[in-house]
């Protein structure tokens, strides 16, 4: 995946699998896309109680975000071709080589592979320039599509809690 790391205007740029397919770090240039992205998913994103204050959020909300975030994140969004955003999918670090994978793409995009590849991805890219040597992810109890994900990318369940399943794998 190295040789696959890029930065355009200083931005990070990530290659998938997939050849159309590719994560661009967001940033506040970002902002309209994801607004709009995330405002005609409002009941995708929200259908298991997921990402309330998200579909909340005003255009200003996400362009303050994106100019200065307030976590150390990896953030990166999922994109076809030149300019069509498709989701987002981020590495959030919880202590030394652990870091949580956190994930959504569009509705319309659902069924393609793209999650799958962008996680790949990303999580080479933790690997082997953030020296991940675990990662995390949890998924809300009814989304059998986010643990079919986790299934595919080798993670395994490790807790069952009241809302959510918590994942895991080594790198």
């Amino acid at each position: 995946m190295a040789k696959d790391l890029a930065y355009g205007n200083g931005v990070l740029i990530l290659q998938t699998a997939i050849k159309e397919v590719w994560l661009g770090e967001l940033t506040s240039q970002d902002t309209r896309a994801f607004y709009e992205l995330v405002q005609r998913n409002r009941e995708h994103l929200t259908q298991f109680g997921d990402y309330q204050e998200l579909v909340a959020s005003t255009l200003q909300d996400i362009e303050d975000y994106f100019a200065a975030p307030p976590v150390s994140n990896t953030r990166m969004g999922i994109w076809r071709g030149a300019d069509e955003l498709m989701g987002r999918v981020d590495l959030a670090p919880v202590g030394p080589g652990a870091f949580v994978l956190g994930y959504w793409i569009g509705s319309e995009y659902v069924g393609y592979g793209y999650v799958t590849a962008a996680c790949l991805a990303l999580m080479d890219y933790g690997q082997e320039e953030l020296g991940a040597t675990d990662f995390w992810a949890g998924v809300t109890h009814g989304n059998d599509k986010s643990a079919a994900v986790l299934k595919r990318l080798g993670f395994r369940t490790v807790e069952r809690l009241a809302k959510h399943t918590r994942f895991h794998r080594k790198a």
